[in-house]
């Protein structure tokens, strides 16, 4: 008895299921992630730099930032070389309280510098210098100081703190400020460029309040006051 004819149909099954399984699985394969071009690489790590960079920027405008102290106009509360950590979020919204130790800039203290970036075509940058001072008085203060002695509306200042031996016979004042004006003098009395010199500072010369030291360590649970 011949059966070789009742194998066809099931070899037909067989060969149509073979020609149609790699169809099926191809349905699920994931599709092959398309390489980056050398162009694509540049701008892309351009625009991570950019973000970067940009990330940065905001935080140091409206959070923090790091500052090194230089000089010493601000010993002993702060230390030539200490670098700390300066807030801005307070003073962005306008609480100012005397006897703060600020960050800030003084008028005409700026420099210009520009930058070619091809052609006639340049950038204009300017660099402000920075300086750590104590915050005297508020604007419609009355400030005066009496043989080293600060007194503001006509109240004492508290200022155990202070090395005052340097400046006992200064007396100066009463100075009342006007609107937008802010007293700042350094805690080294005798060896500070200050608003006895330069004279009140506006808000927006004010950078930020120094809230701790972060270098050296072992100042670093000391909050600055």
């Amino acid at each position: 008895m011949n059966l070789e004819p009742e194998k066809q149909p099931l070899e037909a099954a067989e060969q149509q299921a073979a020609e149609a399984a790699p169809k099926k699985f191809s349905l699920f394969r994931k599709k092959e992630k398309k390489k980056k071009t050398v162009k694509q690489e540049v701008i892309s790590w351009i625009l991570t730099i950019l973000g970067a960079v940009a990330l940065a920027l905001i935080i140091r405008m409206f959070l923090f930032e790091p500052i090194r102290v230089d000089g010493e106009s601000m010993r002993d509360t702060l230390q030539d070389g200490d670098i700390v950590y300066v807030s801005k979020p307070a003073y962005l919204r306008g609480e100012f309280k005397r006897g703060d130790v600020i960050i800030c800039r003084y008028p005409n203290r700026n420099t210009q510098s520009n930058v070619n970036v091809g052609g006639s075509f340049e950038i204009s940058f300017t660099h402000h210098t920075l300086f750590v001072k104590r915050l005297i008085a508020l604007p419609g203060d009355i400030l005066e100081m009496r043989e080293g002695a600060v007194y503001v509306n006509g109240e004492l200042v508290d200022e155990s703190g202070i090395d005052m031996h340097s400046t006992a016979s200064t007396t100066f004042g009463p100075v009342l400020l006007g609107e937008d004006s802010y007293f700042v003098m350094g805690d080294n009395r005798g060896n500070s460029n200050d608003s006895r010199r330069v004279g009140p500072i506006t808000r927006d010369m004010i950078v930020g309040r120094v809230e701790r030291t972060i270098l050296p360590l072992s100042k670093f649970w000391d909050k600055v006051e």
